[in-house]
Order: C-alpha cells, then structure tokens, then sequence
C-alpha cells in the first residue's frame, strides 16, 4: 500500500534548505565583513602605541626635538601599516603625530568608506548597512613626558 506523504513533501526540502542558507550566509557575510575594519582597527591601534614607544628613544635633549618628534613618530606609524594594500586607499595623511611640548599624540583617522572599494556593503532593509560602521575609523596613543 502506498502513501500519499512523500508526495505532499516533494518541495518541502528546497523551502528549508532556502531558508537555512539565508540564515548562514547571513551570519558568515556579518564574520567575514566585520572581521576587516576589526582588523584594521587593531593595527591602527597597534601602531600608533609602537610608534609612541620607539618615540621615547629620541633624546629630548637634541636640538629642533619638538619640531622633529611628532612627524618621526607619524612615520614610524606609518612603517608599521605599510602591510596595507593599495586597494585599501591608504593614504599617508591619515596618520599624524604631535607634539605640544609635554604630550605626544599619534593618531589615524581612516575612511570607512575607502572599505567599499575592497568589500561590498549591502544594504539590508530594516537592518540597513552591512557591515554598520563609523564615518572613520579611528585610533589614537599619546604619551605624557
């Protein structure tokens, strides 16, 4: 005797696999699109504390220190994130140094749109942007002499 149950069921499987793959890619989309600005962020922050360190290696002493700390500090920020690829639009000017005669500052403010150029953001409805990020990304160390 034959049933009539498999054939009521015939496109039940495609509905589910239909919803499940929604349901992952989703979830792996939000991994892969959130894990580069993180990544970003944590060497920006990164460099920015290596770059006030070696910093302290200067002698406070030597003649034009306060004209010469703040941009050196700035080019060791920038050594440190020359890993970066160009598709990334990272340009020098993000990163500044200064100096104001008692704390040295390193900073990077980064374009969270440059990303767009290397990941695609999509734009859920409800949800809105994916990924959801600030206008910059931005990180900053700064070391009190």
């Amino acid at each position: 005797m034959k049933t009539s149950l498999p054939r009521k069921q015939k496109g039940a499987v495609a509905i589910e696999f239909a919803l499940v793959f929604i349901i992952f890619f989703g979830v792996f989309y939000a991994m892969v699109s959130y894990s580069l600005p993180l990544l970003l962020l944590q060497s920006f922050n990164q460099a920015t504390a290596e770059a006030v360190r070696r910093s302290v290696a200067l002698d406070p002493n030597s003649a034009g220190y306060a004209a010469n700390v703040g941009p050196q500090a700035a080019a060791i920020a920038r050594l440190q994130l020359s890993w970066i690829p160009d598709s990334f639009g990272f340009q020098p000017g993000y990163v500044t140094g200064t100096y104001d005669g008692s704390v040295l500052k390193v900073a990077i403010n980064y374009p969270s749109a440059n990303l767009k150029k290397v990941l695609p953001f999509i734009v859920l409805p409800g949800i809105g942007s994916v990924p959801s990020l600030p206008t910059n990304l931005t990180a900053q160390s700064s070391l009190q002499f």
